[in-house]
């Protein structure tokens, strides 16, 4: 099991599924029809780069937070089918609209695998 955890303690997500190939990274969340609350979806990059995400064929409102060594670079709320976002990042995480609130800039995020 793969989770979220947000400053040490907080978990933002027991049900973590990590984009390790070109294709699950192409395909994302994309014609999913839900994205249940405790779930999230990876993307680990092999370094910092800008870091695109865009919404389309996503029937429902995400957050997104990009990290650059653990470190958060930007938190987003991303709108149903017309939502982008971009940031600086080695690692994407997409989570259920509200799972990310509280989450700021400059706070420590890591990706626990059991």
């Amino acid at each position: 099991m793969t989770r979220i955890v947000h400053d040490g303690d907080h978990v933002l997500a027991t049900d973590a599924t990590v984009a390790d190939s070109f294709l699950a990274k192409a395909r994302g969340l994309m014609f999913r029809r839900s994205f249940p609350d405790g779930s999230a979806l990876v993307f680990p990059f092999g370094g910092a780069a800008s870091r695109t995400l865009h919404m389309v064929g996503v029937p429902f409102d995400i957050d997104a937070i990009w990290l650059r060594e653990g470190r958060v670079e930007r938190v987003a709320r991303l709108s149903a089918w017309t939502g982008l976002g971009r940031a600086t990042a080695d690692t994407v995480i997409e989570l259920p609209a509200g799972a990310a609130n509280g989450v700021d800039e400059g706070d420590v995020v890591r990706v626990d695998e059991a």
